[in-house]
């Protein structure tokens, strides 16, 4: 079980967002990641919860920022409930989309466990609904991912593998590139990982 700590900043002007102690985990019906998020000033600031079935589709999507909540799931396309801080009003929605996504790490495991692009195939496209900072306003995005390569590293506890994704956001033409090491990520925009714990653990075949 892969546990530990992403230190988050801004990918446009690296101001500080904070820190989020993570952990996660392969199950018989997939996987599923937990987090808790604190500001730059160590204090609360929200929560990651996210659950996907075997093929990296999201059974359960709970998160938790500046009093905000959103409850999602994959229902006719994606379908969620948010909740604003005072709790007087609840909105439904719902997307033609795959899958959500939004500033937690815990996304971009999330997508690669859902497209699991082929070494040397044409990008994927996706349709996605990103859960936006500060509020968690859903928002409708569309990348294409692809597997740029891996590499094999040696380590004390045998090889590991980190796949380099190539993600164009097709609305801006932008594009960066995400270092997965199974279900951890290494370096992405806005991700950093500070410390690991326990070794990644491997996609299913």
């Amino acid at each position: 079980m892969p546990r530990g700590r992403y230190s988050l900043h801004d990918p446009h002007d690296h101001t500080p967002l904070g820190e989020e102690h993570f952990h996660c985990a392969p199950g018989p019906s997939g996987w599923r990641y937990v987090s808790q998020l604190t500001g730059p000033d160590g204090g609360h600031r929200g929560s990651v919860d996210l659950a996907v079935d075997e093929l990296g589709r999201p059974i359960r999507v709970e998160l938790a920022l500046a009093g905000w909540q959103v409850r999602g799931a994959a229902v006719d396309g994606v379908t969620w409930v948010r909740s604003d801080p005072a709790g007087a009003e609840a909105a439904e929605g719902n997307a033609p989309a795959a899958a959500f996504t939004g500033t937690s790490p815990a996304f971009l495991v999330a997508t690669a466990r859902l497209l699991r692009p082929a070494a040397g195939a044409a990008a994927t496209r996706v349709r996605l609904v990103a859960l936006t900072d500060p509020v968690l306003a859903p928002r409708t995005v569309d990348q294409a991912w692809q597997l740029a390569g891996s590499t094999v590293h040696d380590t004390d506890s045998g090889p590991l593998v980190v796949d380099e994704y190539r993600v164009t956001a097709l609305d801006t033409g932008e594009v960066h590139s995400v270092h997965l090491a199974g279900d951890v990520v290494l370096a992405a925009p806005g991700v950093e990982l500070e410390h690991l714990e326990t070794p990644p653990s491997a996609f299913p075949a």
